[in-house]
């Protein structure tokens, strides 16, 4: 049993016009097994939680604290984060040239397990992985989201949420950019690692497509850089059907 534990977190960034203050005390638990869905207008500061938690530099953390199973999130770098056991699938997920996707899946599982996978079992583990997520495995050959449609990617970080199995899943935006069918092979992804390991799950979107097909355990509805407003999946259907007017604070 794993806990990412968020408490009064407060985070700013740096501007033309100055130091901005985008989250403004954030309190949240995600235990293993669970999925949380955090939904909220643009500009709420949904993507930055999910940075401020993966040790993004363009965040300065002003006040609280972020703990992994007791351990202190905030005192780590960014890869001693993911060898901790957190994961964040990114809504615009970057190339790296000159790095075969292959290479970096392996080289990543080495460094969260301590020791490189068989290599026969690994390169059978990726095939089965990417043929489930209806990838061509030809790309295992391909440098890192080089050339990669913005499908292509969110599949890719998927593939990386399978085979490295963390303890906390981050997933901002993954249904962004995604038609129909892709979003359907996307989550069933998402559902397959849920349901093979207790990954807890951190799932920020707009939009209640995606719950159609990763029912959430606790709905969090983001304003102006606050969770205003907790409750079960039948949420997501009153924001479908009302939007956040009433949870801003012209509406309060």
């Amino acid at each position: 049993m794993s806990t990412l534990e968020i408490r009064d977190l407060q985070v700013q960034v740096d501007t033309e016009q100055g130091a901005k203050q985008i989250l403004r005390g954030v309190d949240l638990t995600v235990r293993s097994g669970e999925t949380h869905a955090i939904m909220g207008p643009n500009g709420s500061g949904k993507s930055t939680l999910a940075y401020s938690i993966a040790g993004h530099p363009k965040y300065t953390i002003t006040g609280g604290t972020v703990t992994l199973d007791g351990e202190d999130l905030l005192a780590m770098s960014v890869d001693e984060r993911a060898r901790a056991g957190l994961f964040l699938a990114m809504q615009y997920p970057v190339e790296v040239p000159g790095v075969t996707v292959s290479n970096f899946l392996r080289t990543a599982k080495t460094a969260i397990d301590g020791e490189a996978p068989a290599l026969r079992h690994w390169v059978k583990d990726v095939r089965g992985a990417m043929e489930q997520l209806r990838m061509d495995t030809a790309f295992a050959d391909r440098n890192v989201n080089e050339g990669f449609s913005g499908g292509e990617k969110k599949r890719h970080e998927i593939l990386q949420l399978e085979l490295l199995k963390p303890k906390i899943a981050v997933l901002d935006e993954t249904d962004s950019g995604l038609d129909v069918d892709a979003l359907k092979v996307v989550s069933e992804g998402v559902n397959r690692a849920r349901s093979g390991t207790d990954v807890g799950v951190l799932l920020i979107t707009h939009y209640t497509r995606i719950l159609r097909y990763i029912r959430p355990d606790f709905v969090h509805v983001f304003v102006d850089g606050r969770i205003v407003a907790e409750g079960g999946s039948e949420l997501a259907d009153t924001l479908e059907a009302e939007g956040y007017d009433k949870f801003t604070p012209a509406k309060a």
